[in-house]
């Protein structure tokens, strides 16, 4: 066990586990994009030459991305706490509370500011749509990691600001996490852990599916994913397979995620409704596998690797994309649905590019170092 404390910056980026970052990332902008009341792939001119189930897995996974997204983030911070302090149970607070800050303040400000821009001026999906709803009690429960609160007890709030919920999850349980770290027996925390994340679909199941947002955005499943991410980090610790093994274990993982991604209805059938199960499941196999046997970079997957890499700014800046091409395509077209699939491309380069720009202001102010050929902060979103 190294007592050493490397630089946060001086993790070699994995690309294996920036394509998982992308593919999640990927598969939320599209669903946002995609859904039946924006600029749906099902009715346009590619829906009818491509099969419907592959349309859903494209148009319908974003939910089941962020759980992706969840374990993704368990996983790489637990392994920056142990790089950073040799041992979970040494964690520096202030070091690890002022990195948190430093890479989520400054965009989430950004975001904040745009979003209260547009409310003011009662932009539709930005300004507040009942009355039970405040452009103060948004901004303030975003601020506090408080949004799933607010949303369950008002009502779905603006599709602009609506992508917070899955922020207010992950930084509540870092809030908590690294004190328990600190303060719990190891054997404590580690069975705390386990029974969260087995409790993952009952504690879901404690909400009634009518009460629609409290059944999508309730805090405990998303930290039960959060714990599946952490307890895999800790057992990378500990044991790392070989090539082979490796191998088999991305293949499993890679398997769990196509049969949750691509046939969930089977799954929900047959496999007692265990979709969320599977996709954490199968997103610790690929995180152990990547972890232990880092991939090469692949031709022709570069992109979806720098997709992850950015996959914070596009997490909260890619509403503004998806709303303002709905708003165009409406002004357009209007109801006319046979050309929805071409705007898809455009979104995502229109992402991209606008992802890019941030991170090369972070650099600019200093929030962020630019990162050499082959290494980058490993981030979570």
């Amino acid at each position: 066990m190294t007592t050493s404390r490397p630089h946060w910056h001086a993790a070699r980026r994995n690309v294996g586990i920036d394509c998982l970052r992308g593919l999640a990332i990927l598969l939320v902008i599209v669903h946002h994009l995609a859904l039946p009341f924006r600029l749906p792939l099902g009715p346009s001119r590619l829906g009818q030459w491509l099969p419907k189930r592959l349309i859903d897995a494209i148009s319908f996974n974003g939910y089941e991305a962020v759980f992706i997204f969840f374990t993704l983030s368990g996983f790489l911070i637990t392994l920056r706490i142990i790089e950073c302090d040799g041992d979970i149970g040494r964690v520096d607070l202030r070091r690890f509370y002022r990195a948190r800050a430093r890479r989520i303040l400054p965009l989430l400000g950004l975001a904040l500011t745009l979003l209260s821009l547009l409310a003011v001026c009662q932009v539709p999906g930005f300004a507040p749509e009942t009355d039970r709803q405040s452009l103060a009690g948004l901004l303030g429960s975003a601020l506090t990691f408080t949004f799933n609160w607010y949303e369950g007890r008002t009502g779905w709030a603006p599709a602009g600001w609506d992508v917070l919920w899955s922020l207010s999850i992950e930084e509540v349980f870092y809030v908590g996490f690294p004190l328990l770290c600190l303060w719990l027996p190891r054997r404590v925390l580690i069975g705390m852990l386990v029974v969260l994340a087995l409790g993952l679909q009952p504690l879901r199941s404690l909400v009634p599916m009518s009460d629609e947002v409290w059944w999508e955005k309730a805090y405990l499943p998303g930290m039960a994913a959060l714990a599946w991410g952490v307890l895999a980090a800790l057992l990378a610790r500990r044991w790392q397979p070989g090539k082979r093994g490796a191998r088999i274990m991305g293949l499993a993982g890679a398997l769990c995620l196509v049969l949750v991604l691509g046939w969930s209805d089977v799954v929900y059938r047959h496999l007692f409704k265990s979709n969320l199960y599977v996709i954490c499941v199968g997103a610790c196999l690929l995180l152990l596998a990547f972890h232990a046997q880092p991939p090469a970079p692949r031709r022709g997957l570069g992109w979806l690797a720098r997709m992850g890499s950015l996959s914070y700014e596009l997490y909260l800046f890619h509403m503004f994309i998806v709303l303002a091409t709905q708003w165009l395509y409406r002004s357009l077209l209007g109801d006319v649905q046979t050309w929805t699939f071409v705007v898809y491309l455009p979104v995502l380069l229109c992402c991209y590019a606008l992802a890019r720009l941030l991170e090369h202001g972070a650099m600019h102010l200093g929030l962020q170092r630019r990162p050499s050929v082959g290494q980058a902060p490993v981030k979570g979103v």
